[in-house]
This record gives structure tokens, C-alpha cells and sequence, in this order.
């Protein structure tokens, strides 16, 4: 039988009905940031989307803003969960779709982007994959991870920031920052940031970041 405590921890959804078997779905995407909250039958009961602006340093640049995007995205999970009337808890799992090329580089101490998020059709790259396709071409890592060398994809735009920023490279060779796609970013936040926070990502955003290949996931 179900105990008195379980019993009351079902309750705490909506008007006092039972919260098990809701959903968050978090939508991470180029100009905006939206929260879903999804029952067991798969019935949206609230959402909350929360604009957000892009930085284009030059015309070849396109940056999110860097501390406010985790800011959005809490108001947009907070804002879903409020219209629903439920509480973090009352949810037994969140899913993430993101801009999937989009990189990071943060801190790993604090939590703070060493620079703004670099997005997927930044072509500020395009130098360093013209550098990498004179030998070899456009396609000379494509046996190894599935794509050709082009500006959408995270390698070459995590070399960019090492360079670009100063002290970066030593301090990510320090072991001070760390890289990842938008939804390791939000993963590690959510799940503690610098107080243990989890440094994950799924394979479908790792094949596009030019590092892996379905022949190579190590």
C-alpha cells in the first residue's frame, strides 16, 4: 500500500490532484527560450517563452548574450511552472531541444561564459576551416565524424574562442574551463552548476560538434 507520506506527495499538483507523470519540455532555441509543461497524456497544460536578442559583432557574427541566456531560461521554466501551479519537484523529468552547434566555453568554478555562446550560423570560423581543408579538403575528416569541415559545427568555433579570448587557451589547458553544446550548458546548470553540477551531453548534439563520428564515440 501507499503511505501516508507518498500519498501526500502526490498531491501537490494542481487544486490538489495528484502531480505524478508531469513533463517539462525546455526549448532552447536562437531567439527565444520556451518551457513547456506536459501531462501523462501528453496534453500541454502551460507554457512560458521568453525572448531573447543576438549580439552580431560584424556581419560574419552572430553571439547569444552570455549570462543572461541562463537567466531566460529559469524565468521561462519558472514562468510555465507558475501558470500550471506546480513546483519544480512535481516534475519527473525535463527534456531538452537546443540550438545543437551552438557553443560554450564557461568557467568551471563559477558557472560564467568565458565569452557570449557562439551559434550555429556564426561564420566566423570560415579561416580556420579553410586552413584545415588545405590538406585534405573540405571533406578529410568525414570518415572520421560523419560531416565536412564547415563554419555550422562546434570544433571549429571552440578553437576560435581559445584564440580569440585571451587567457582561454591556458585556462581551458589548466582545466579551469570546459566546452560544451548549449544543452551541456544548461545540463550542468540545472543539475548543481559549480556545486556538482553534471557535465553531459547526448549523441545527437555531439556528432555536430566535428569531435565525434558514429564510427568513433570514444
Amino acid at each position: 500500500m501507499m503511505s501516508a507520506a507518498a500519498r501526500r506527495r502526490r498531491r501537490a499538483g494542481r487544486g490538489g490532484q495528484a502531480a505524478a507523470g508531469y513533463i517539462g519540455a525546455l526549448d532552447q532555441g536562437t531567439t527565444s527560450t520556451r518551457f513547456l509543461v506536459i501531462d501523462r497524456g501528453a496534453r500541454v497544460i502551460a507554457g512560458h517563452q521568453v525572448a531573447h536578442r543576438q549580439l552580431t559583432p560584424r556581419p560574419a557574427g552572430s553571439s547569444t548574450i552570455r549570462r543572461r541566456s541562463g537567466v531566460r531560461v529559469q524565468e521561462a521554466i519558472r514562468g510555465a511552472l507558475d501558470r500550471a501551479r506546480l513546483q519544480p519537484r512535481d516534475l519527473e523529468a525535463v527534456g531538452i531541444t537546443n540550438q545543437r552547434e551552438t557553443t560554450v566555453l564557461w568557467d568551471r568554478r563559477t558557472g560564467v561564459p568565458v565569452h557570449h555562446a557562439i551559434v550555429w550560423q556564426d561564420t566566423r570560423t570560415d579561416g580556420i576551416c579553410r586552413e584545415l581543408a588545405r590538406a585534405g579538403g573540405p571533406d578529410r575528416l568525414r570518415d572520421r565524424v560523419g560531416l565536412p569541415l564547415a563554419t555550422y559545427f562546434s570544433g571549429p568555433k571552440v578553437r576560435w574562442l581559445l584564440e580569440a579570448v585571451p587567457g582561454a587557451r591556458e585556462r581551458a589547458e589548466a582545466g579551469e574551463v570546459v566546452f560544451g553544446t548549449v544543452d551541456s550548458w544548461l545540463i550542468w546548470n540545472l543539475t548543481g552548476g559549480p556545486d556538482g553540477g553534471l557535465h553531459l551531453t547526448d549523441v545527437s548534439n555531439a556528432s555536430r560538434t566535428l569531435l565525434i563520428g558514429p564510427r568513433h564515440p570514444g
